[in-house]
């Protein structure tokens, strides 16, 4: 199976690190021209800077910009320009204790995981429509199926996310374009260690961290570990090419089998 996305354009948010950089990375091995995007100039050419060394004919361009408004989304698009592939991978999360989220958490959870999603979308849809061919894709979780207890505000964003792409794969229907989410399990980066290390014992090495993280916050995963950023990439990858075009308006789990259901 060989994925070709030469003469494609794409868009990543929150790209310079974690699953953001690896999807940025894998999308560039596959041949698209890729807008790394994040809030810092010096953060996205580091970013860029990683992926040249690891695909050295990479074409890759800058896209600073706060995607979370809206001149900073409008800067991030037109670094790209035409955009083919939108991936929606920024967002934010940790713990907190149900009854202490007030309305301030409730509305930045909303705002920067699934309204800069909407923006974005909005923004680049059309364009995708008129050229009868695009990908939109957008970073889940598996808290949007199996709500945390102890973080239900950013399972609500992610399970937002999943209306968002079906309603949106309707809007795009018959038009060549497609949208799908990403339903990403526990996954490790450097992000997620700060997280683990805030239900853990921070005395604690990591690789012995993460077990018992996983043995006590994540007893479903059936890989029992963490997921490596590029096994949600590749997923990401195999959507934003012409082999996925029959997928659409579905909710697709790189899990590790986390959520116990068949489907999502």
């Amino acid at each position: 199976m060989r994925i070709d996305l030469t003469g494609k354009s794409a868009l990543v948010t929150g790209s310079t690190q974690g699953i953001g950089l690896a999807i940025a990375l894998g999308l560039a091995r596959a041949g698209a021209r890729v807008g790394v995007n994040g809030r810092s100039a010096e953060r996205v050419e580091t970013a860029i800077e990683e992926i040249r060394r690891s695909a050295p004919d990479a074409q890759v361009v800058s896209a600073v910009g706060d995607v979370t408004d809206t001149d900073g989304a409008d800067q991030a698009v037109d670094a790209v320009g035409s955009v083919d592939i939108l991936v929606n991978n920024l967002g934010i999360f940790g713990a907190e204790a149900a009854l202490e989220i007030d309305d301030a958490q409730w509305r930045r959870y909303f705002e920067v995981n699934v309204l800069t999603a909407i923006r974005l979308i909005r923004s680049t849809l059309p364009g995708m429509k008129d050229r009868g061919w695009g990908r939109v894709l957008t970073i889940a979780s598996d808290s949007a199926v199996v709500i945390p207890a102890e973080m239900i505000h950013y399972g609500m964003s992610k399970t937002s996310l999943l209306a968002l792409s079906r309603g949106f794969a309707k809007e795009a229907a018959g038009t060549g374009v497609t949208v799908n989410s990403v339903i990403a399990g526990p996954t490790h980066t450097g992000g997620v260690e700060d997280f683990v290390y805030q239900l853990v014992s921070q005395d604690l090495p990591w690789e012995q961290a993460q077990r018992e993280f996983m043995r006590l916050h994540r007893p479903q995963s059936l890989i029992q570990r963490l997921i490596e950023p590029e096994e949600i990439a590749n997923m990401v990858t195999y959507l934003a090419s012409p082999l996925a075009s029959a997928t659409t308006g579905g909710a697709l789990r790189v899990d590790g089998g986390y959520v116990d259901a068949i489907l999502p």
